[in-house]
C-alpha cells in the first residue's frame, strides 16, 4: 500500500505552517515534505515531527532569489558558488531533521543554445553536492519539471534525460524524483515510464490533471498508477504536493483508501 506524504507547503495551508504538522498527522498522514524550511527553526521543525510522531521525507534546496526568477541554481553557470552555499544549507537541515532526501533544482536556462553549457555546470554541481550528501547518508533527487504549464525554459523536462544524466553522474545518492503529474504533461504513457525508471526513482509525487487540485480529479487513474507501483516493490513515499480545490481536509477522500481520513 502506497506510503502518503502530505506536502505541508501546499496541504493545510488554510493554518499557519507550524500548525500544519498536527493537522497531518490527525488526518493520519505519518511523513510530510516541505518545500523551502528555511524561515524557521530546525528546532521548531523537529519539535512539531517529535510532537506528532511525524517523518520528514523531502525538502527543496534553496533555488536562488524566487523575486527574480530564479527556480534552481544546479543548472546555471556562474553560480557555482550560491549553489555549493544552498546544498551546505540544505544539508544541514536535513541532517538535523533526519531527512533522507533532498530536491536539487536545476534553474531555468536562456534557450536551446545554452544547453549544453547549462548541462555540463548541472553535471560538475550534482557531482560535487553527492560527496557532499554523502557524508550525511542523503540522497539528492533530481525532478524533470514540465515546461508547458509550470515552468518555460526549466532545464530538466523529460524523464528519460534525467535517468541519462543519472547515469552520468554515476552516484549511488543521485536519484529521481518522479512528479507523475509533470510526467504526464510531458510524456504520456506512465504505467511504461514508471516501469522504465523505477529503478533510479527515490521518491514520487502525485497531482490531478489539469488543475493540479486532488490526484482523484482530472484525467489520471491513481489506483491503478499505485497498484503498478505496489507491483515493483516501491518501498518509498508518495508525495502529495498538489492544490486542494476547497480546504485540505475536505479533499482527502481520494487518499481513504490509504489510511488517511477526511475529518481529524
Amino acid at each position: 500500500m502506497p506510503k502518503l506524504a502530505a506536502n505541508l507547503s501546499t496541504l493545510f495551508t488554510e493554518y499557519k505552517f507550524l500548525d500544519r504538522f498536527e493537522a497531518a498527522a490527525g488526518h493520519g498522514f505519518k511523513g510530510v515534505e516541505v518545500q523551502f524550511p528555511y524561515d524557521w527553526s530546525i528546532d521548531a521543525i523537529a519539535k512539531q515531527l517529535m510532537d506528532h510522531q511525524l517523518d520528514i521525507i523531502l525538502l527543496n534546496a534553496p533555488p536562488g532569489n524566487a523575486k527574480d526568477g530564479d527556480r534552481g541554481l544546479a543548472a546555471i553557470p556562474g553560480k557555482e558558488a550560491e549553489f555549493s552555499s544552498s546544498i551546505q544549507l540544505a544539508l544541514r537541515y536535513a541532517s538535523e531533521l533526519s531527512c533522507p532526501n533532498i530536491h536539487v533544482m536545476a534553474g531555468i536556462i536562456d534557450g536551446e543554445s545554452n544547453y549544453c553549457r547549462a548541462k555540463t555546470t548541472f553535471l560538475n554541481n550534482l557531482k560535487l553536492a553527492a560527496a557532499m550528501a554523502s557524508e550525511h547518508n542523503i540522497n539528492l533527487l533530481i525532478e524533470p519539471i514540465n515546461n508547458k504549464r509550470s515552468i518555460p525554459g526549466y532545464f530538466l523536462t523529460q524523464v528519460p534525460e534525467a535517468k541519462k544524466l543519472i547515469n552520468e553522474i554515476n552516484q549511488r545518492n543521485i536519484g529521481l524524483q518522479f512528479d507523475l503529474f509533470h510526467a504526464q504533461i510531458m510524456h504520456g504513457d506512465l504505467e511504461k515510464l514508471i516501469n522504465d525508471n523505477i529503478d533510479i526513482t527515490r521518491h514520487f509525487q502525485v497531482a490531478g490533471l489539469s488543475a493540479r487540485q486532488e490526484p482523484n480529479l482530472g484525467e489520471l487513474n491513481y489506483k491503478h498508477l499505485f497498484n503498478v507501483i505496489d507491483s515493483l516493490n516501491y518501498s518509498g513515499w508518495i508525495g502529495c504536493e498538489y492544490t486542494p480545490s476547497n480546504s485540505t481536509s475536505s479533499g482527502l477522500g481520494w487518499a481513504s483508501d490509504y489510511g488517511i481520513t477526511v475529518e481529524s
